[in-house]
């Protein structure tokens, strides 16, 4: 990244604001549910939001960033107008679920409708809702999409637009699904906020897409924006490291990461264990001649290899600024190691995510770095099969409905040869098999070949479109 990528503090932070300095109708949607004090992140983020400044805001889940950013649309939105003002983009139905949920409690009172619209249900109900006017759409990009082909609502008027858990929607996959949203956006002025657990160098990347100059603020510490790494451990049952990390990666999705090791033996084994499974992987060791190494580095930072598995001799001495993960399969036998590994993510300006993977009999080494460098470790339990299989699923939804917008009438036509067999496939329980398999191979190489990311900006300044010089114009006319 860029120095002019990376997010500058602000010169001047808006002031926080307190529970009793709230409009009288935002205080009486809180009281619906129940609060009577407003939360850190909801006391950072509402001033920006009141005051339509586009912002970045690193929060994680269960931090109260759903009121951050509802609350404010009940002072803004016209309950009077019957048609989308505000667009809240999730990464899973699920999210979009328990937004809606949220947003059906805090405006109970407003005259404001909600509807959540995402892959897997009918688009009646949703459909119905639009008609009604809602206000505030909740939806996953690839449904969202799905309706503003149909035409089933537009984005004409819209004021607000959120994206909600931004880092998990760039690792869902819905990048380019994203983009096509973009497309729809009127050129007048959106205030525009993203909300993101972390904010390694592709989710910065798709905010300078979606926003002009946007502020941050972090909830890491008192300054506006901070970069910084998280430092996660997961306790792995004995003998399961290589299944843990298959899990791990199938959930997080990481753009790019370095696997360490500590032994040869160990980094072949992992790289090939990566391999079978379909991951673009490959691995770098002292015996690599020097210009083999410079080989398999160039193709990391030029964004052409996923996963590098090595040993210590990578962490040292490399640059690498959008390595958006470190895993350390197995903690180091040098302490200081640690801080060489680590270091190789949450880099210019972004932040990262070091994860480490440890035995019972591993944990005293954990404890010894936590001490020494005053490290805080986050410990989680590995995630199970099936909660992995949930998110597999949900991601391959997603590749299928992009892939059923692409089909052009010719193309749709010819597959109802096939409706028959479907039919007959689904009814025959003995047939999943042949179900799954299509599904995986399917997925396969949807998930493992090339995505476009977010732009990453050249030397000098881009060229900007007409709709960007269209919104900073009206943005200065309604200032």
């Amino acid at each position: 990244m860029t120095n002019e990528e990376t997010p500058q503090e602000e010169e001047k932070t808006l002031p926080e604001i307190t529970f009793a300095e709230l409009p009288e109708r935002i205080k009486t949607a809180a009281s619906n549910a129940g609060w009577d004090s407003l939360m850190p992140v909801q006391q950072k983020a509402i001033p920006y939001l009141m005051a339509q400044k586009d912002v970045m805001i690193q929060a994680r889940t269960g931090s109260g960033k759903t009121g951050a950013f509802l609350l404010p649309m009940i002072e803004r939105l016209r309950p009077n107008k019957k048609y989308c003002q505000a667009l809240i983009l999730v990464p899973t139905r699920e999210l979009a679920k328990q937004v809606e949920k949220e947003a059906q409690t805090l405006c109970r009172d407003s005259g404001l409708e909600t509807v959540a619209v995402y892959g897997g249900v009918g688009y009646g109900e949703q459909i119905a809702a639009f008609k009604r006017g809602a206000q505030i759409v909740v939806g996953t990009p690839g449904r969202v999409l799905d309706h503003l082909i149909k035409r089933s609502f537009n984005l004409n008027r819209l004021e607000m637009l959120i994206f909600d858990e931004a880092d998990r929607m760039l690792s869902m996959g819905f990048y380019p699904d994203m983009k096509d949203v973009q497309s729809h956006i009127p050129n007048h002025a959106v205030n525009t906020c993203m909300f993101s657990a972390t904010f390694p160098a592709h989710v910065m990347g798709a905010a300078n897409e979606f926003m002009e100059k946007p502020d941050f603020i972090s909830l890491s510490s008192d300054q506006v924006y901070v970069a910084d790494t998280d430092h996660i451990v997961y306790n792995v049952p004995s003998m399961e490291k290589d299944r843990t990390l298959i899990r791990l990666i199938e959930l997080e999705n990481p753009h790019s990461a370095i696997i360490f090791c500590n032994t040869k033996q160990r980094v072949n084994y992992v790289t090939t264990i990566l391999q079978r499974y379909g991951y673009d992987a490959d691995q770098l060791s002292s015996d690599l001649s020097q210009n083999a190494r410079e080989r398999t580095l160039g193709r990391l930072r030029d964004g052409n290899l996923r996963f590098l598995v090595a040993t210590d001799v990578a962490a040292r001495g490399i640059d690498i600024s959008k390595l958006s993960h470190v895993i350390q399969y197995e903690p180091p036998d040098d302490m200081e190691a640690y801080i060489h590994r680590a270091g190789r993510t949450g880099r210019a300006g972004a932040t990262g995510i070091a994860m480490m993977l440890v035995y019972a009999v591993e944990k005293r080494q954990v404890k010894h770095i936590a001490s020494r460098y005053e490290i805080e470790f986050e410990e989680r339990d590995i995630p199970t099969e099936e909660e992995v299989a949930a998110v597999v699923a949900e991601r391959a939804m997603n590749f299928l409905e992009a892939k059923l917008r692409e089909r052009d009438k010719l193309q749709a036509d010819r597959s109802k040869r096939f409706l028959p067999l479907a039919q007959q496939l689904i009814e025959a329980e003995d047939e999943l098999p042949i179900i799954t398999m299509l599904l995986d191979d399917y997925y396969q190489k949807a998930q493992h070949k090339f995505v476009p990311k977010p732009m990453e900006k050249k030397q000098g300044k881009p060229k900007k479109s007409s709709s960007n010089r269209r919104r900073r114009s009206s943005r200065r006319r309604r200032n």
